[in-house]
């Protein structure tokens, strides 16, 4: 009987285990590293040097080299300072190259004494002081040059648009060993992030005017990619093959003045016959739509580093991948690329959140573990501190992730870290599926637009269990293509994914031979019939009268009700029940005594302005189901 009785406990203490998947903070730790007291990163640069230590630079104009970093004890001592806002380091032979505000700076201990003793100059581009010129890298290309961008400016009176003051802001430039620059590529907003891959160059903007989500750019050497600031200048229009009255001939600029004469901010037309970005292609060839959007609010809110993984799988399984930085959300994704028809395009996950400031730079160790550089200040972000140098650590246990997401003439074929159950891959409710994509307006950023539910006709999984064609009807290219596998189940320990969304931008759909009907499975098993409502029990009156009780109001839902919505609609990305993250918290916003339909609407379409303190705009969440709009407005307005 004691037997029985212990074989019923394990039974049952392994049953509660599979239903308890893991999450991302199961396979990956954020460690952070110890900082000597009085030393404020905001780091603006992270390079690993050839000796195993790392240097930081901040946005203070401080570079620093942390000696033994991977120790319990790291020794910093600064190695430069009096720089101006260094927001990318870069090392090459015995070297520190920086971009500063306004120059592209090499730095050199020539004595050996462990500081820079040497500044030269290699570039000084103009600029004309607004705050918002930043300039980040330098990233090193195939040529020996330095790839560096340049932010916007914003506009004196319309504040809200991206101005290019100087020729080198929303630029991306090359600069030789010997000072020569030459302009690269236009039409870029705010581009946090430049990174090679495979011997090219990608870089990551921000949402914001012309740009209505964040996302990865393939750069080429004469493209556009979709703000138009930078085509006042003769030189961008020689490059790119159009000029500034071209481009407005096919975009409207949107400067509209009311009454008093006084321009006013564009703001999104829900009543409107929309134009995206990928549409100029056909009247202008260099236009360069992403090759992978990073959904606004989703996958970040305001993209940073490109870090692919060369750690030959120190790092987790995901060897040759690419990661991804958000400094607002304070989060890592991962992106998934291929080329199909010359053109890059891929698929983008969520990764690891938590960081304790924006996460603005990476790099790996020599022992596969990532160091993340971390700001916050004037830019806000979901971590609580102004700054953080942590180290992100793989754990060496396998994940259940989607591996990679192919596009197929018919779907999409998707290859997982281990197998997965036949039938939940089998039951066509496991799925959902939906397109969409962004306008391409002066108006900062976008809604999601030309929303569709697209249905799954039958999936085929391969024989190891490990790969899944999925077949889909209603492809279409160059829209973002959500894939939610909430319903797929590991096989061994029937773990759900940690990350079942995936976003796959569509650029162009492959050529090649498409499942037959015989080939592909799939029913779609109904789930459970709920019970019968119960009717509204009745009482006697006095009288004699049968009149109904009083039926009793619902709770209100409790944060663990509802936290799954909030996790899935990214709403906690910004907010926290009870602090202040990037947007304000939900009491707060129950302190504001909006009626359910008004916070329905408001959170469909936000107004910036009654939120001033807070400086990230809020992004249009029309997207977001009527019904689980209700739940969450109850909620929040339960905590009044």
């Amino acid at each position: 009987m004691k037997k029985i009785l212990i074989a019923s406990l394990l039974l049952f203490s392994a049953s509660s285990f599979a239903q308890e998947s893991p999450k991302e903070e199961d396979f990956y730790k954020i460690i952070t590293l110890p900082v000597p007291e009085g030393i404020l990163l905001e780091v603006g640069g992270v390079e690993m040097l050839p000796n195993g230590s790392v240097a930081l630079s901040t946005r203070r104009g401080d570079i620093w080299i942390v000696d033994n970093p991977t120790s319990t004890k790291p020794y910093f001592r600064k190695f430069a300072s009096g720089l101006h806002e260094i927001l990318g380091l870069l090392y090459k032979d015995g070297s520190l190259y920086c971009a500063q505000r306004g120059e592209l700076t090499k730095l050199t201990d020539s004595n050996g004494d462990g500081k820079a003793d040497k500044y030269e100059t290699i570039h000084a581009w103009d600029i004309s002081g607004h705050y918002h010129e930043y300039s980040f890298g330098p990233k090193l290309a195939s040529d020996g040059k330095f790839f560096v961008s340049g932010n916007v400016a914003f506009g004196d009176i319309e504040w809200w648009r991206g101005e290019s003051r100087a020729k080198t802001r929303g630029t991306i430039f090359k600069v030789s060993e010997d000072g020569q620059l030459e302009l690269y590529a236009a039409g870029v907003r705010s581009p946090a992030g430049l990174g090679m891959i495979d011997g090219e160059l990608f870089y990551t903007d921000n949402q914001g005017d012309w740009i209505g989500s964040g996302g990865l750019w393939h750069v080429q050497k004469g493209k556009f990619y979709g703000n138009p600031a930078s085509l006042r200048w003769k030189e961008v229009q020689d490059l790119v093959g159009f000029t500034e009255d071209e481009f407005y001939k096919e975009r409207d600029v949107r400067r509209e003045r009311d009454a008093s004469g006084n321009i006013l901010k564009p703001e999104n037309k829900v009543e409107e016959v929309p134009q995206t970005f990928y549409e100029l292609k056909s009247k202008f060839p260099n236009v360069q739509p992403p090759a992978v959007w990073l959904p606004h609010g989703i996958l970040g809110i305001s993209n940073s580093e490109i870090l692919v993984d060369h750690t030959g799988g120190d790092f987790g399984p995901f060897s040759g991948q690419v990661f991804v930085g958000d400094q607002g959300q304070s989060k890592i994704m991962r992106v998934f690329l291929e080329k199909v028809n010359g053109e890059y395009q891929g698929a983008a996950w969520d990764f690891r959140s938590g960081f304790q400031s924006g996460v603005l730079r990476m790099t790996f160790a020599p022992d596969g573990s990532m160091f993340v550089g971390e700001t916050n200040r004037g830019w806000g972000s979901a971590g609580d501190a102004a700054q953080g140098f942590q180290r992100l650590i793989w754990n060496g246990k396998i994940p259940f992730e989607m591996l990679t997401c192919k596009a197929m003439p018919d779907g999409f074929e998707i290859e997982f870290t281990m197998p997965i159950d036949q039938k939940s891959a089998e039951n066509l409710n496991s799925y959902s599926v939906r397109s969409f994509i962004y306008k391409h307006h002066p108006v900062y950023g976008s809604p999601q637009i030309h929303d569709k539910n697209l249905k799954v006709k039958g999936v085929k999984l391969s024989a190891d269990r490990k790969k899944l064609r999925i077949v889909i009807d209603g492809l279409r290219p160059y829209f973002i293509h959500e894939l939610n596998l909430e319903g797929i189940r590991a096989e061994q320990n029937a773990w759900s994914l940690v990350h079942p969304t995936v976003y796959y931008t569509l650029n162009h759909i492959p050529d090649g031979q498409k499942l037959s009907a015989t080939e592909i499975k799939g029913t779609a098993v109904a789930s459970k019939t709920p019970a019968p409502a119960k009717t509204t029990p009745t009482t006697v009156s006095p009288d004699g009268k049968n009149q109904p009780a009083v039926a009793k109001q619902p709770a209100a839902p409790t944060f663990a009700s509802v936290k799954p919505l909030l996790q899935k609609h990214t709403c906690l990305s910004c907010h926290d029940p009870e602090k202040k993250m990037i947007g304000p918290s939900f009491k707060e916003i129950a302190k504001r005594k909006y009626t359910n339909a008004k916070m329905i609407s408001l959170i469909k379409s936000p107004k910036a302005e009654n939120w001033p303190d807070y400086p990230a705009p809020m992004p249009p969440m029309s997207h977001v189901p009527q019904g689980d709009l209700e739940k969450i407005a109850t909620y929040i307005n339960s905590l009044k």
